[in-house]
């Protein structure tokens, strides 16, 4: 059994966690434990709070005592928000009070794309423009090319988790690029893990999404391959271990 240990912020699109669940194999476990986000607010200010090490470590002691094998926090703006170098002491901290290895989601976009061998993307956020443009500048620290941002403008976690389908597939469609090799969907409030084959296909690109590439990068700090298609290009790579 691989026990998958994740931080998530507040409520909005947890649902995503349980659904991967159920499509990567019965030997994984996904352990979900929610975090104090504090103010709900896409504002940095706001989200450094959210990404503090103490709103991590209160989290912590029950992913250890579950058995977790390793432990992602699962938000990218809380992440991103603090910069190249203040994303890895954010990791780093959480290494430390976990004992395990240990990653973010925006972390886990970069690794994710490196994967997949795409250089290029475009970014299709929920959040306002200044933050969305953060993690343009964090993608750009990791010699990953933003060649388009679309920028949805909401402020609060709780109404990104009410997009219906037609909404995430609106903005993959906005956000796609002619020269970008992907597009990235990066807010884990967003529901998209029952909608990434219909977007690749749509757009005819892999789709890396926040909930997607945040389960990805626990199994890749695990030592795990899945290959599970119906959770995208970024499942089916070579060398695969079936759950």
């Amino acid at each position: 059994m691989t026990a998958l240990g994740f931080l998530y912020p507040g409520h909005s699109g947890e649902d995503d966690y349980p659904r991967i669940e159920q499509l990567l194999g019965s030997d994984i476990r996904v352990d979900l434990v929610h975090t104090d986000i504090g103010e709900d607010a896409h504002r940095v200010d706001a989200l450094r709070e959210m990404g503090s090490p103490h709103r991590l470590a209160a989290g912590v002691a029950e992913l250890r005592l579950a058995g977790a094998d390793a432990v992602v926090w699962a938000c990218t703006s809380g992440s991103f928000v603090h910069g190249w170098e203040g994303a890895q002491e954010q990791v780093r901290a959480l290494a430390q009070a976990a004992g395990l290895p240990a990653s973010s989601t925006s972390f886990a976009f970069v690794h994710a794309a490196k994967e997949i061998g795409a250089r290029r993307v475009a970014i299709g956020a929920t959040y306002p423009d200044d933050v969305a443009r953060l993690f343009a500048d964090f993608l750009d620290a990791a010699g990953i090319e933003v060649v388009d941002v679309v920028s949805s403008g909401i402020i609060t976690a709780a109404e990104v988790g009410t997009w219906t389908e037609e909404e995430v597939l609106a903005l993959a469609r906005a956000a796609d690029h002619t020269d970008a090799e992907a597009v990235f969907l990066p807010d884990t409030a967003l529901r998209t893990a029952a909608h990434i084959p219909a977007m690749e296909k749509e757009l005819g690109k892999p789709v890396l999404t926040a909930n997607q590439v945040t389960i990805w990068e626990g199994l890749r700090l695990a030592d795990r391959r899945v290959n599970a298609p119906e959770l995208g290009a970024l499942f089916t790579r070579e060398p695969v271990v079936q759950a």
